[in-house]
């Protein structure tokens, strides 16, 4: 490896040409331009690029293979190129440099740690010796709105490979993410009978109240002790003050950090029903990530980066994080660790930023990530 393989400033510069290219989740075309720029970035490597035709409103992924160890299990890499951030957000927050701190949409949640990724693998295939197993990098297009297109791939991949290192970003000054809440998602439909407000109310059956009682029961499962949170995070209802609502909707959030807790609760939310006579609740949804417990063989993989990143002069220490991310689908059944991205602050806001000073170590570990690993 050259002395100026990690050089930070072109580096940065290819994080800057990907942020650039705002990329919506909603916007599938300037996803798949993002997607054109990616895979031109391995045209002079010793590897294939598989695109995958995006569907249901939703852009390609990528997936690009090393010519070398793909006939056994091998390092697969997470990555996607969506982020929240509207278009014309480059606007309000421009690519820029302020002291230690690179700013932009989506840089940091997760252009910062795809280009990384990216570029480690540039240097591996630079090297005169080839690491013992293969590398294959996703770049999925859906991430942001829970991989509905994606998950199959993934998944797909995720048994296929005996590691998966993940490129979210870094929490907390640079931890990597060794757990994760799963998540549920519902929907409450709710049917009740309209009436005049004033003349007749007797005649109706309210679904704005029956849905007050299905909050109070779902707010009621929430355990802070044992890491559960349940959220009704949408509620709509009613058409006028003088009718008594006939209809009433709500969307809610459940995070968990175990199967168990899982098992025990979904079931439970989807067998809430109406305390009205005449009134009809209807609950739909399902985990659609499942919990990313810490299992042997990710603990054993997280020991290796740890010990890897104490050889580069830096502690990396590890955290547990609410929110989910593509790992929750690999980590079942696959050691897996996340968190590899770049560090810094922001993710999803006005103010979005990694930090410079974290790019070169952060290469330089997935880079011994993909020399060493066997």
């Amino acid at each position: 490896m050259s002395s100026n393989a990690f050089e930070i400033a072109p580096i940065l510069e290819g994080i800057r040409r990907w942020v650039m290219i705002e990329s919506p989740t909603e916007r599938p075309d300037q996803i798949n331009k993002l997607a054109d720029v990616v895979a031109a970035g391995y045209r002079d490597l010793p590897a294939s690029v598989e695109r995958v035709a995006g569907h249901d409103g939703c852009g390609d992924h990528l997936v690009t293979r090393s010519s070398w160890g793909q006939g056994v299990p091998g390092i697969l890499i997470l990555s996607h190129l969506d982020t929240v951030h509207p278009m014309g957000s480059i606007e309000r927050l421009p690519f820029k440099i302020d002291g230690d701190s690179a700013f932009g949409p989506g840089i940091y949640d997760m252009k910062g740690g795809a280009y990384l990724a990216y570029h480690a693998f540039r240097q591996i295939c630079a090297d005169d010796a080839r690491p013992p197993l293969g590398i294959t990098h996703l770049y999925v297009s859906d991430e942001e709105i829970g991989s509905p297109t994606s998950r199959a791939l993934i998944e797909a991949e995720g048994r296929k490979a005996k590691y998966v290192l993940v490129t979210e970003p870094a929490r907390d000054g640079g931890k990597v993410i060794t757990g994760r809440k799963g998540v549920a998602r519902f929907q409450v439909f709710i049917k009740g009978a309209p009436a005049h407000a004033g003349t007749r109310p007797e005649d109706g059956r309210s679904a704005i109240r029956e849905l007050g009682h299905v909050i109070q029961t779902l707010e009621a499962m929430n355990d802070l002790t044992r890491g559960i949170t349940v959220n009704v995070g949408v509620v709509r209802g009613g058409t006028r003050p003088n009718v008594i609502a006939e209809l009433a909707y709500a969307q809610v959030d459940m995070r968990v950090p175990t199967m168990a807790h899982a098992d025990e609760l979904v079931p439970k939310i989807l067998g809430i029903s109406s305390r009205t006579e005449g009134v009809k609740v209807k609950v739909s949804g399902e985990l659609n990530r499942p919990p990313y417990e810490k299992t042997s063989a990710g603990a054993a993989l997280y020991a290796h980066a740890k010990e890897l990143a104490a050889e580069l002069g830096f502690e990396l220490l590890d955290a547990f994080s609410g929110g989910g991310s593509d790992s929750n689908f690999t980590a079942p059944h696959t050691a897996t660790l996340d968190g590899l991205g770049v560090d810094g602050k922001g993710a999803h806001t006005h103010y979005e930023q990694l930090y410079i000073s974290s790019i070169g170590p952060r290469a330089r570990l997935l880079y011994r990530l993909y020399q060493t690993l066997r």
